[in-house]
């Protein structure tokens, strides 16, 4: 089965480029631009990973993670926080409350790709 992975992040150019940096791979990717929105695809989709921004309008992505982990029926997806770097502040935070990883914007594919597999087993499409 087609690993789900959903990125939330309000930024629409880096929804954009995690889908590019995903084409060749054989995966499903969902998207959406904050966490309110998101627990919707959740909702549809349950998702094997989720990519997750912390700086986003409506609900951001602390609380949006510590909705995701104190809901038992989707506490266990992965999240791997996206942080910018005025974001540092809250970094630590992040593995206490249960994301598997960070990775620090601004990012490249290579890096995007290898941090995904780290949680996921990704094959090329």
């Amino acid at each position: 089965m087609r690993p789900q992975i959903l990125t939330v992040d309000d930024s629409k150019s880096l929804r954009i480029f995690v889908q590019k940096a995903l084409s060749g791979f054989d995966c499903e990717v969902d998207e959406a631009a904050n966490g309110f929105n998101a627990f919707f695809s959740i909702e549809r989709t349950r998702p094997d990973l989720i990519l997750l921004d912390v700086s986003m309008p409506v609900m951001d992505g602390i609380e949006m993670l510590r909705r995701l982990k104190s809901t038992p029926e989707i506490q266990a997806i992965p999240v791997i926080m996206l942080p910018s770097p005025p974001d540092h502040a809250v970094i630590p935070q992040f593995t206490a409350m249960g994301a598997c990883g960070f990775l620090m914007k601004p990012f490249n594919a290579a890096s995007l790709i290898e941090k995904i597999r780290s949680v996921l087993v990704l094959q090329p499409a």
